[in-house]
């Protein structure tokens, strides 16, 4: 059967289409505020705070936005969650770039040397060249403490190390030359230091190349 198209029938379907184009206008329109509806965020003392926007007490702090239907959409991120974050992202970079050194260190383990006995071999000769840079300190230094000796007892004639009389004033020739013997004591001195804990430090990082390099290698 065929329906006639009157103007009731026209009226009926024009109402229905537009009261469907303004249900999905405010379907859409309401989809919009949904996405964000009020803020929220909870102060030092568990006190919450809300507002249609960033209520003042919130700045700063973890604010949370929520749509009309009290689902949170997205959070802003306060100034300690923010400190956080950036202190978790920069452990994880220096975690990173350990273990890439690490790694680093390995290969060029592997590829610098063929066996325990090439590492040993170079650790021997960085000992003995430190031994010898020693050895040489020390008898610089015994010649300091010689000429220190002669010159306590020229200074010894002089004033006001001299109890006599006619003792005349130490010259500053003399004075001075104590003073730069003195002091080349006291640096090489502290230069035999620095060589002992170089070579207790060589000694150490070379153990430690030879435990790895076994560990890379499987030997036991």
């Amino acid at each position: 059967m065929k329906m006639r198209w009157t103007p009731t029938i026209a009226a009926v379907a024009f109402l229905a289409l537009a009261s469907g184009v303004v249900a999905a206008q405010k379907a859409q329109t309401s989809g919009s505020s949904a996405r964000e509806a009020f803020f929220r965020c909870k102060d030092a003392r568990g006190q919450f705070h809300y507002g249609d926007y960033m209520p003042p007490p919130c700045v700063g702090l973890d604010t949370e936005v929520l749509n009309e239907r009290g689902v949170v959409v997205r959070v802003i991120e306060g100034q300690h969650s923010r400190a956080a974050r950036l202190a978790r992202e920069e452990l994880e970079v220096k975690k990173r770039q350990e273990q890439e050194a690490r790694e680093q260190r390995d290969r060029m383990l592997i590829d610098t040397y063929q066996s325990v006995e090439d590492i040993e071999r170079l650790r021997d000769e960085r000992l003995e060249q430190l031994a010898a840079q020693y050895r040489v300190t020390e008898q610089n230094i015994a010649n300091l403490r010689e000429r220190q000796g002669r010159l306590e007892t020229q200074i010894a004639r002089f004033k006001p190390y001299s109890d006599g009389p006619n003792a005349p004033a130490l010259p500053d020739h003399i004075a001075e030359e104590m003073v730069h013997t003195v002091n080349g004591l006291r640096i090489y001195e502290e230069s035999l230091a620095s060589n002992r804990k170089e070579q207790a430090d060589l000694k150490i990082s070379f153990e430690a190349e030879i435990r790895r390099f076994k560990e890379l290698k499987g030997i036991r």
